[in-house]
């Protein structure tokens, strides 16, 4: 009767514990399912922040511009193969709303222009301002040339600076959305005493224009910072923005000789050096860039909501 009861109720328990076995695994694999869909779930959404915040960091704000300085070598590099269409690319890489550029001309004989303009706009979407060159075929006022992309010009004026080389220096008015801006393109002399009547002149210049935001921006040829600087001078107007990377020589950059000075203090908000590979061949400097940001403040604002935009040069 024992032995009857055992062989009806063995395989019952055998069958039991397989049938629990089999939930378990299903148990557990759609667990692991629902876990690792769980974990793709939590990385679509940190991905889809990413994204998001990636956006938010790369659109630009109101007011912001990039300016960019860039001593071109009359297009010979370190490598001394004169190329203009590196230049180019070079330039390209910036995306600069507003640059400029020294050595664009030769500087003897013709003084013919350097680079192909009509290329440079296809590539960059950059014009240049127009001004009264010294040669017929140049492109530059003492090898300065200035370009821009978008907001509208009020004036334009070209001065001569004082020292033993020949120098001068751009300066234009541009109107944009966020307001005025007032950019010097110059490009300093290599001694010390003519860089500082060079200060003096821009700062003359200064004295008599009505007061708006302003950069002067170039190869200023100096070096030195502090008291010791022949740029002193352009301190009682800017204050500077130094590049924490000197620009020169391109190859092992050692100096910092181009350089942004700005009014008011705030104005610029970063700066940096482009040292790349093709940066490094196409020049002697490696370019400098600055974003800068309009904001006007309260009561210019309400000025501006009453007055016209300042007249414009077609």
């Amino acid at each position: 009767m024992a032995a009857h009861d055992n062989n009806n109720t063995g395989p019952a328990p055998l069958a039991d514990l397989r049938a629990l076995r089999g939930n378990l695994g299903k148990t557990l694999r759609d667990r692991r399912a629902a876990h690792k869909a769980a974990q793709n779930g939590a990385a679509a959404a940190e991905a889809e922040i990413s994204a998001s915040a990636q956006t938010q960091q790369t659109q630009p704000l109101s007011g912001e511009i990039i300016l960019a300085s860039y001593n071109i070598h009359k297009c010979v590099g370190t490598d001394k193969i004169f190329n203009p269409q590196r230049i180019v690319e070079v330039i390209a890489g910036l995306k600069a709303d507003i640059l400029a550029l020294q050595e664009v001309d030769k500087r003897f004989g013709t003084r013919h222009g350097l680079l192909d303009l009509a290329e440079l706009e296809r590539e960059t979407g950059l014009r240049p301002v127009p001004i009264h060159s010294i040669a017929p075929q140049g492109q530059g006022w003492h090898g300065n040339a200035l370009f821009f992309r978008e907001g509208n010009i009020c004036s334009i004026e070209q001065i001569a600076l004082p020292g033993v080389e020949p120098r001068g220096a751009l300066i234009v008015d541009f109107y944009f959305k966020a307001g005025p801006l007032r950019i010097i393109a110059a490009h300093f002399g290599l001694l010390r005493r003519s860089r500082t009547l060079q200060a003096e002149a821009v700062l003359t210049f200064l004295k008599a224009k009505q007061n708006m935001p302003t950069v002067l921006l170039g190869d200023l040829n100096e070096w030195r910072i502090g008291k010791n600087s022949s740029l002193n001078r352009l301190r009682d107007f800017f204050v500077e923005k130094t590049a924490t990377s000197p620009s020169f020589p391109s190859r092992f950059p050692l100096l910092a000789l181009d350089r942004v000075f700005a009014a008011p203090h705030n104005l610029v908000r970063s700066l940096t050096v482009c040292d790349t590979p093709l940066a490094r061949r196409a020049s002697d400097h490696l370019p400098i860039q600055a974003l800068i940001c309009l904001q006007p403040l309260p009561e210019q604002t309400q000025q501006a909501e009453t007055a016209t935009e300042p007249p414009l040069l077609s």
